[in-house]
């Protein structure tokens, strides 16, 4: 299995996008701040960086991401948003967005490890894809360890409004499909799909 070990805090910075997207409060590179980059971009290359910005965001790698692309043409209505939804419903994404792991790489960790159970039953794939009426719950004994003991006076995560949490019982829930504005940036999924379109 590949795992991506990419500087976090050089990459946000490549990719113009906060830390904070990825988890990150307060990291921050002060390495070459002017920068050498080249002023003009072609138009393969914006596309190109769009859709390596977003791999980087979700943590997901080139033949995966391809995978969603062409699941998303196949869905009815747009395929951004289409490819958006389906990226935002992976469970390290939801574990994350639940505020059960700090940043999606600790999520992702955490449902490796076999700590998430979904409607009951061990999940330990961070690619599953979770559906609307699905319950995120801890695994008994990962819910009384030192890790996540904090969460029940309740977690700094914003929750978005398609999913809800209940701290005390450290349960999550989806209760609609994540809409594109639920995103905490702003992906230019259009170029992404150009670029796999030519």
């Amino acid at each position: 299995m590949a795992i991506n070990k990419q500087p976090v805090a050089r990459k946000c910075r490549s990719f113009d996008i906060s830390p904070a997207v990825m988890g990150y409060g307060n990291k921050k590179t002060t390495r070459n701040p002017g920068g050498n980059r080249r002023k003009k971009v072609s138009e393969y290359g914006a596309q190109l960086q769009e859709k390596q910005k977003v791999k980087f965001v979700y943590g997901v790698l080139e033949k995966q991401f391809h995978r969603y692309y062409l699941k998303a043409t196949n869905m009815d209505g747009i395929t951004g948003d289409n490819m958006l939804q389906l990226l935002e419903l992976r469970l390290d994404n939801v574990v994350y967005r639940l505020g059960l792991g700090k940043t999606r790489r600790a999520a992702r960790q955490i449902v490796s490890h076999g700590h998430i159970r979904v409607n009951g039953l061990k999940v330990d794939i961070p690619s599953y894809s979770v559906k609307v009426g699905d319950v995120i719950t801890l695994r008994q004994r990962s819910a009384e360890s030192e890790l996540f003991k904090g969460l029940r006076e309740g977690t700094t995560a914003v929750t978005p409004k398609w999913l809800t949490f209940d701290a005390a019982n450290l349960k999550g829930t989806v209760v609609a499909v994540p809409a594109r504005e639920d995103v905490d940036f702003e992906p230019q999924m259009n170029m992404i799909v150009e670029f796999y379109s030519r």
